[in-house]
């Protein structure tokens, strides 16, 4: 009994610490594994080792935890380049985040829900934004037309695109759904163009359109029109 006893204690005394990174960080491991909807504070608490109970002293809820855990995804960003004009700062730095998005699958929903549900982004998140804007000030933008660019930005700093269609692979067939014929005799000019276009799914981040090119040519399209607009 002795000797199970001091088993567990050296086990006890070699296990990390709970601490909130930790939780962070493995809540980051989990969803990464099997997406967002996977998780939850039983199956994060399994992989810790330890009791549900004990995460709450880290994290309140799942929705602290969702938001401690875009705080991680935004820290992999890259910091803003040093030595260069602010139109190349910008681009480099959202495709930063955009390369982060595609290591975190899940990631741009968790984000997209969060934004929509809090009266203000996270610390981390208003940390990156704010660093962003002090990026078009440094480059002489006026304040009038950083609050534009923010605006037409959007959801393109943090590396994705809001999409007006949400045409993700693996959603249940719509039983009402027009067929296929019905469709190009209905709308022949969107048939033409579904047709028509071919995206790299593995660059895709989201739902929607949004490849790594269409991604880039939008942003590229963006900064041109800011760089005239300054001039």
């Amino acid at each position: 009994m002795v000797e199970i006893t001091g088993q567990t204690d050296a086990v006890r005394r070699t296990r990390a610490p709970l601490s909130r990174a930790r939780v962070l960080s493995a809540a980051v491991a989990l969803a990464d594994e099997g997406g967002a909807d996977a998780l939850s504070m039983r199956k994060l608490a399994q992989v810790l080792g330890v009791v549900p109970m004990a995460l709450y002293k880290h994290v309140a809820n799942k929705n602290e935890l969702l938001d401690g855990m875009i705080d991680v995804l935004v820290g992999e960003i890259d910091p803003p380049a040093e030595d260069t004009d602010w139109k190349t700062a910008v681009r480099l730095r959202v495709l930063s985040a955009r390369r982060m998005l595609l290591r975190h699958p899940w990631a741009s929903g968790v984000i997209e829900a969060r934004m929509k549900a809090r009266a203000a982004p996270t610390p981390a998140v208003m940390a990156y934004l704010d660093s962003m804007i002090g990026i078009f000030r440094g480059g002489g933008f006026p304040l009038d037309l950083v609050h534009h660019a923010m605006h037409v930005m959007g959801s393109r700093l943090l590396g994705f695109s809001q999409e007006l269609f949400h045409d993700s692979p693996g959603r249940e067939p719509d039983p009402d759904a027009p067929s296929p014929e019905e469709m190009a005799a209905r709308y022949p000019h969107i048939t033409e163009l579904a047709m028509a276009v071919v995206h790299d799914e593995e660059s895709v981040v989201g739902s929607g359109c949004d490849d790594q090119y269409e991604f880039e040519f939008a942003l590229d399209l963006t900064l041109d029109g800011l760089a005239r607009l300054l001039r």
